[in-house]
C-alpha cells in the first residue's frame, strides 16, 4: 500500500520533481565553472604570466587549489538539496535551504576576493 502512493505522490508532483532536477544541474554546471575558472587562471599564469613574483605565484596556486575545493562543496550540498527536497516533494513538505545558500555565497565571497587579490598583486608586482 506505501508504495502504490509513492507511486501516485511520485506522478501528482512531476513537475517539482523536474524543477528540482533543473535546479540540481544548473548547481553542477556552476561548480563545473568555479572549477574551470580557478584551472584558468592557474594554467594561465604559469605558462603565459609575464610577471614572476613568489606571492603571486602562490596566490595562483591557492586560487587553483580553492576553486577545487569550492567545486567539490558545491556538488556536494547540492546533491545534499536535491535528496532533501525529493524527500520533501515525496511527504508534501517545504523547508528553504537558507543555510546551504548562506554557506555557498560566503565561499563565493571568499573566492571573489581571491581572485581581486591576485589581480592586484599582479599589476602592484609589474
Amino acid at each position: 500500500m506505501k508504495k502504490d502512493q509513492t507511486e501516485i505522490n511520485q506522478i501528482q508532483y512531476a513537475q517539482q520533481h523536474l524543477a528540482n532536477e533543473r535546479t540540481y544541474l544548473a548547481w553542477v554546471r556552476t561548480a563545473i565553472a568555479i572549477v574551470g575558472v580557478g584551472f584558468l587562471a592557474t594554467s594561465l599564469h604559469f605558462t603565459i604570466g609575464n610577471i614572476r613574483n613568489a606571492w603571486v605565484d602562490v596566490l595562483s596556486i591557492i586560487l587553483g587549489v580553492f576553486s577545487g575545493i569550492l567545486g567539490i562543496i558545491v556538488i556536494y550540498i547540492t546533491n545534499r538539496n536535491y535528496k532533501n527536497k525529493e524527500q520533501g516533494i515525496m511527504n508534501g513538505k517545504f523547508q528553504p535551504s537558507s543555510a546551504h545558500i548562506n554557506l555557498l555565497s560566503i565561499l563565493m565571497i571568499i573566492f571573489i576576493l581571491l581572485i581581486i587579490n591576485y589581480f592586484m598583486f599582479i599589476l602592484w608586482a609589474g
